[in-house]
């Protein structure tokens, strides 16, 4: 198997080199492309994932469906239906630009993540069936129900999460029967 490479980019998002995915998380983490996907059931449930405790980082803190990296040449699209089938088992649907300029910077435990990361929504297809590389549990919750966790858990939630989801709610971007 070819070894994951991530896109690295410049202050306005514009390609300047790639790095071997192993590389690239660090104490100085380079700017970098990524995506984050909050996918929903079809009675406006959404999934949420735990991240494996073997991940390099932030391990083992509940997040949003899904979240990566796409490769060179890669959409957003093609690299969050890759990534929801390698990770969950799960085809995506109706997925849509939620939060499209989202940059953030988080360090834990020293290793920072540094990314340019559009926030997609869309729907999930199957029944999670999570690589125990990549998720360590999942549970499908209402808004409201996941709102209410990240306020009662705070940092046991990814700091990327819980600001992205403030800001969708905030643009009015929750689905309908959530």
């Amino acid at each position: 198997m070819a070894e994951e490479l991530i896109v690295l980019v410049d202050d306005d998002g514009r390609q300047v080199g790639t790095m071997p995915k192993r590389l690239v998380h660090h104490g100085d983490t380079p700017l970098h492309r990524a995506f984050s996907a909050y996918l929903f059931d079809d009675a406006g449930r959404l999934l949420v994932t735990r991240r494996a405790q073997v991940k390099q980082t932030f391990p083992g803190m509940w997040t949003n469906t899904v979240c990566g990296h796409p490769g060179p040449g890669e959409d957003d699209a093609a690299a969050i239906a890759r990534r929801a089938s390698d990770e969950l088992g799960l085809g995506v649907t109706d997925l849509a630009p939620a939060l499209p300029g989202y940059r953030y910077r988080a360090e834990f435990d020293g290793v920072v993540e540094n990314e340019i990361c559009p926030v997609y929504v869309g729907r999930f297809v199957g029944e999670p069936r999570p690589d125990p590389a990549e998720a360590g549990e999942w549970e499908v919750l209402d808004w409201p129900a996941f709102r209410a966790r990240q306020e009662a858990e705070g940092d046991a939630w990814s700091p990327w999460c819980r600001e992205q989801a403030r800001l969708i709610e905030e643009a009015g971007l929750v689905p309908a029967g959530s």
